[in-house]
C-alpha cells in the first residue's frame, strides 16, 4: 500500500510539473497602451488561432502603466506609444541587469479630433498646441464660431499623452483640458461635443472628422493616411513599440517574429495604423 502510495505522489509531481512547464512555456502577457490594445488584441486572436497551444493576454491601462508591469514583474510585453524614458531604463537595469528591448512593431498618425459639425477643418500644429495650452480658448480665432473650444486630453500615463505634449502642446495642458480615461472616451466626447477637440490614435476617428493638420501657415493641410505617414508629409506620427526585459525565446520569440512578419504587419494596415516594414 505503501509503495503504491509513493507511486502516485510521484506521477502527480510529474503532471503538476509538467502543467507548471506547459503554462510557463506558453502563457504570454501583454500590457500598456490604450492604443495599442485594438491592435494587440487583434494579434493576440489571429495567433492564438493559429497556435492553439498559445494563451496570450492582453490589457491597456496606459504605456506608463505597461512599462511599470514590466519592471515590476507582472508582464512580459510593455506596449507603448513613447519611447521608453531615462528613468525607466535605470529601473529595468536595477532589478534585472539589462537596459531591456525596443521594438518598433508599428506607426500612428495622432489624430485630432473635431466634432462633425464643427465648421473648421484644417489647423496648423502652432493653433492645435496653442489650444491644447489654453492660449487660444474661441473657435473665432481659428475660423469657426463665436464659442469656446472645449478641450478632451488622456491622463499623464498615457504615451499618447506624453508624445503630444512633447511634439504638439510643447508645455503645459490647459487646466481646463477634460482628462479621460481611453482613447475611445475621448472620440465618444468630441462625437457629442459640437465644441470639443480631442486627439488620439487615427484607427479610433470613428463618428468625428480627422482635422486637417499644417505643418506652417504655408503649408497645405494633410490627413493622416498611409501614404502621408510612408512620405512623412503628414506633420504628427510616431512610432508604436513593445519592450521587453530582455531578447524573447520560445513562444514569446515565435510572437513578435510573427507580430514582424508579413502577416502581422497585413493586421496593423487592417486595424488602422501603419506598418514597419
Amino acid at each position: 500500500m505503501k509503495t503504491t502510495k509513493i507511486k502516485l505522489a510521484a506521477i502527480l509531481l510529474v503532471v503538476m510539473a509538467v502543467g507548471v512547464s506547459f503554462t510557463a512555456l506558453n502563457k504570454i502577457t501583454v500590457k500598456g497602451s490604450d492604443t495599442m490594445v485594438i491592435l494587440s488584441q487583434k494579434w493576440a486572436e489571429v495567433y492564438m488561432q493559429k497556435h492553439p497551444g498559445a494563451s496570450i493576454q492582453v490589457t491597456g491601462g496606459g504605456s506608463g502603466v505597461g512599462l511599470a508591469a514590466l519592471i515590476n514583474g507582472s508582464t512580459d510585453i510593455a506596449n507603448s506609444s513613447r519611447p521608453i524614458k531615462a528613468t525607466e531604463v535605470e529601473k529595468l537595469k536595477a532589478r534585472y541587469s539589462t537596459l531591456g528591448v525596443e521594438i518598433p512593431c508599428a506607426k500612428d498618425g495622432l489624430s485630432v479630433y473635431l466634432n462633425k459639425a464643427n465648421g473648421v477643418s484644417e489647423l496648423t500644429i502652432k493653433q492645435i498646441g496653442l489650444i491644447f495650452a489654453g492660449k487660444i480658448t474661441n473657435w473665432k480665432q481659428v475660423g469657426g464660431v463665436d464659442a469656446n473650444i472645449r478641450l478632451y486630453g488622456r491622463e499623464s500615463s498615457s504615451g499618447t499623452f506624453a508624445f503630444f505634449k512633447d511634439n504638439v502642446v510643447k508645455t503645459d495642458y490647459s487646466p481646463s483640458c477634460q482628462t479621460l480615461p481611453g482613447t475611445a472616451a475621448i472620440v465618444n466626447a468630441v462625437k457629442k461635443d459640437k465644441l470639443g477637440i480631442g486627439y488620439g490614435g487615427a484607427a479610433y476617428a470613428e463618428g468625428v472628422k480627422d482635422c486637417k493638420v499644417k505643418k506652417d501657415d504655408k503649408s497645405p493641410g494633410v490627413y493622416p493616411t498611409a501614404e502621408t505617414i510612408k512620405n512623412k508629409t503628414y506633420p504628427i506620427s510616431r512610432y508604436l513599440y513593445m519592450y521587453l526585459k530582455s531578447r524573447p525565446t520560445g513562444e514569446t520569440k515565435a510572437f513578435v517574429d510573427w507580430i514582424l512578419s508579413a502577416e502581422g504587419q497585413k493586421l496593423v494596415v487592417e486595424t488602422g495604423y501603419f506598418p514597419v516594414k
